[in-house]
């Protein structure tokens, strides 16, 4: 059976009519104290799939009840499906007597399930942290599906170097376009950073801007002004994980955003694309659960 977390409700939805598995109705309550409670009163098998994203410390929570709750109710076979992972960029210490939170995390999930499947971590070395299998889905390409075929030579922008895979994926799934990343250059008098596109011009190109997470948008929003006033003919900005907290959509639309793409890693009004086909084919491909 799918069991999803509150905050992965459609996407739990999408992957049980994907796979053809049943889907669990889980409650979630909370009592006056503040604690929550997260059970499964329907669930009758002996494998679960549980699908949680973890943009919260009260999700992280309800998490590990769902998976003590299928246990309890009979599951010998747990996989635990992470579209966003939480604290995965906290994947080392800053400082003395500070905790690698994303192994803490990683280590707290471990200890109920057989099994973890984690949809494009920030960090990819966190799923070192676990102490059982884990597969990584890249779920990028999604991002592709709902742009126009007939985009302006597109150009498809990663936030640095390091990212520019994401955005060769997105591209590729596209069709057609460049690819390049945005360079920082830091004045020695004045220590202003300046933010630009490494070598592709971008006047009256429709130009996307790719990154695996928008969490406040600095990042993303100073990409976007940089290629708005350079004269690009439309901007899209487009992520994996659309945590977008505070004003981050506000931040983006005064940049120059003409539209905001993000998938239903984290259920966002802007979660235009699911990530359910490759989460799909990640579990068929280990067998039925």
């Amino acid at each position: 059976m799918i069991v999803p977390g509150s905050s992965s409700q459609l996407l739990a939805a999408a992957l049980a009519e994907e796979t053809g598995r049943p889907l669990a109705t889980p409650t979630y309550d909370r009592f006056p104290d503040g604690e929550g409670l997260a059970a499964v009163p329907d669930f009758d098998g002996e494998s679960a799939t549980v699908v949680a994203t973890t943009d919260s410390d009260a999700a992280w929570v309800e998490l590990l009840q769902l998976q003590d709750a299928v246990r309890e109710a009979g599951a010998t076979d747990v996989t635990t499906v992470v579209p966003y992972m939480g604290y995965a960029r906290q994947d080392r210490s800053f400082g003395d007597g500070e905790p690698v939170s994303a192994r803490a995390m990683a280590r707290a999930i471990s200890t109920g399930t057989d099994r973890v499947v984690l949809v494009n971590p920030h960090e990819r070395d966190v799923a070192d942290f676990y102490d059982m299998p884990v597969e990584t889905v890249d779920a990028a390409a999604v991002l592709a599906d709902p742009l126009p075929a007939d985009l302006a030579d597109p150009l498809f922008l990663a936030p640095d170097e390091g990212a520019i895979d994401i955005a060769e994926t997105v591209r590729d799934a596209h069709g057609t376009g460049e690819v390049d990343y945005f360079e920082k250059r830091r004045d020695r008098d004045t220590g202003e950073v300046e933010v630009s596109p490494s070598d592709a011009p971008v006047a009256d190109r429709d130009v996307i801007v790719v990154d695996d997470i928008v969490a406040t948008g600095s990042t993303m929003s100073e990409s976007v002004s940089v290629v708005t006033d350079r004269g690009a003919a439309g901007v899209v900005a487009a992520c994996v994980h659309p945590m977008l907290a505070a004003n981050a959509v506000t931040k983006l639309r005064s940049a120059g955003v003409d539209r905001l793409v993000g998938s239903d890693t984290i259920e966002r009004g802007c979660s235009v694309v699911s990530v359910a086909t490759p989460l799909a084919d990640a579990l068929e491909s280990a067998g039925p659960n």
